[in-house]
């Protein structure tokens, strides 16, 4: 097969996948991405039990509802065409369960200002002030220029150029983006509430605490959540409508989605990927075959000695993070209040660490933005611990054993406690219960000890970028830059695509999508 053949493989189908197929398959490739599981969408895929519809992984968006946006998902589906075929829920509102009390508060800056004022009176309220003054110039660097316009070769002097004032004129604030928050938060915050605040916000944002962290990662969602009149978004639909919209898009321009397709083995001769072999034994040829496996996965999948052994030690060393553990419900919401969040935080002790295990806990109530996910009258619920579950506890157990199914119980209870401080009576409304733990996510998501990702702080560097030392072998997703959730996997997959396009037809998207 000839090196410049335009047959692609993807591996997996989460969201850096499906974007980078998508737009890959926009610029012309014969794109085949092949899913493992039998539904698309890596951890943001959505599944059904008993008429209630659950979203496996994330729940909360920013500037996906509009163009205009910064967010890089929002700028895959424009170019792919699907933008606008996603209805979004609007809201602002969420609640929050700490150790200083209870509260709603919202996206955007004044009425966190007064629930500061409210528990920690004005001096808080002008450090706040003078954070947010320290993050305006940081925020314009960060979206100064969009992921869309980069790739990883020659032909970004091209792309790049018509941001080259704007990048110019936010010089000084880019030189502080890949140094950690924590140096941010150092050097303007001494209230111990805000500095835990926006420990939280890190972690949620990364998985890391605000000393892992990049500055570039909050100065964007600084961007994002605390303009004027700003609104979080969900997807009617679950995330599931989201992973359509991209598989369509896929479609749209000939790509090919398939589902249960095991691949066992990335194929290599004289140096170069010539395709995949799936567990079923078939062959699919490409020349080049793009892995968003995450990076442990990916490397069992090469044949020894076709990596160097210092590429493959290194990588292979990558701290993972933690793992999940889920509680998915389905309850009756006869009488719950008319005006209950879609997302609420609980945090039971500060000094333990956000990392702490069980320590933080996130909950979502879609079904307050969308009730089509329930039958009429009830609630999809998901409650879990964001990368914060250790896989040592459960490793080497079986699934069908006693021991599996009581650790299970005894994992959830903090979970259900979490859950009954916003609906005291919710275990006598249940009707569908599932819990999910690391082995759920090492099982069907395909990923290394259930993990939510590696785990670099920005202390050590930058994420690696998707090149590999074997040609015709390039990574997206979790694994490589920017790194973890949404937003950073979809830059990633749309940073790949455009490096395997012309000039011409990345400037033609650029201009389409951006204007």
């Amino acid at each position: 097969m000839s090196p410049m053949s335009k047959d692609v493989v993807v591996i997996g189908s989460g969201i850096g996948g499906l974007c980078c197929g998508a737009l890959l398959a926009r610029y012309g490739y014969r794109v085949t991405v092949c899913e493992s599981h039998t539904i698309a969408g890596g951890a943001a895929h959505g599944f059904e039990r008993q008429g209630y519809t659950f979203d496996s992984g994330p729940s909360l968006y920013s500037g996906m509802s509009a163009r205009g946006s910064t967010n890089p998902l929002r700028h895959v589906l424009d170019a792919v065409g699907e933008g606008d075929t996603v209805t979004w829920a609007n809201y602002d509102t969420w609640g929050v369960r700490l150790p200083e009390g209870d509260f709603d508060t919202t996206v955007g800056n004044d009425q966190f200002a007064e629930v500061l004022r409210t528990l920690r009176g004005e001096t808080a309220v002008q450090e706040w002030r003078r954070l947010q003054a320290v993050m305006e110039p940081l925020g314009k660097a960060a979206t100064a220029l969009p992921p869309a316009a980069l790739r990883l070769d020659v032909g970004a002097l091209q792309t790049v150029a018509p941001y080259g004032w704007n990048l110019l004129r936010n010089a000084p604030a880019l030189t502080q983006s890949s140094t950690p928050f924590s140096a941010v938060l150092d050097r303007t915050i001494r209230d111990p509430f805000i500095r835990h605040w926006m420990n939280l916000l890190c972690f949620l944002l990364s998985g890391l605490p605000a000393e892992g962290t990049s500055t570039a990662e909050m100065a964007f969602m600084f961007a994002e959540w605390y303009r004027p009149g700003v609104t979080l978004d969900y997807p009617i639909g679950g995330s599931a409508a989201m992973v359509d919209a991209l598989v369509r898009g896929l479609k749209k321009f000939g790509g090919t989605l398939r589902l249960g397709a095991h691949v066992k083995e990335i194929l290599v001769d004289h140096g170069r990927t010539t395709g995949v072999a799936l567990r079923s034994g078939e062959v699919l040829r490409a020349s080049t075959v793009i892995s968003n496996a995450s990076i442990w996965d990916t490397l069992k999948l090469v044949p020894e000695g076709a990596l160097p052994q210092a590429f493959v030690t290194e990588r292979r060393a990558t701290t993972p993070c933690p793992s999940f553990l889920h509680l998915h419900l389905g309850i009756d919401g006869a009488g719950l209040p008319p005006d209950l969040a879609c997302h609420h935080i609980t945090v039971e002790d500060w000094e333990r660490g956000i990392d702490a295990p069980q320590n933080l806990i996130v909950m979502s109530i879609p079904t307050v933005l969308d009730p089509s996910l329930a039958p009429p009258g009830k609630h999809t619920i998901h409650v879990y611990t964001p990368a914060t579950e250790p896989y040592d506890l459960w490793q080497g157990l079986d699934r069908r054993s006693p021991e599996y199914e009581a650790l299970k119980q005894e994992r959830a209870k903090p979970l259900w406690c979490a859950l009954e401080r916003i609906i005291p009576d919710v275990r006598q409304r249940v009707e569908v219960e599932l819990v999910g733990t690391p082995l759920t996510h090492e099982r069907f998501l395909r990923c290394h000890r259930g993990s939510y990702g590696p785990a670099i702080s920005a202390q050590d560097g930058l994420f690696p970028g998707p090149k590999t030392p074997l040609d015709g072998l390039l990574c997206v997703g979790g694994s490589t830059f920017p790194g973890i959730g949404l937003p950073a996997v979809a830059a990633c997959g749309l940073i790949t695509a455009n490096t395997l396009a012309t000039v011409s037809q990345h400037r033609q998207m650029l201009q389409e999508v951006l204007g």
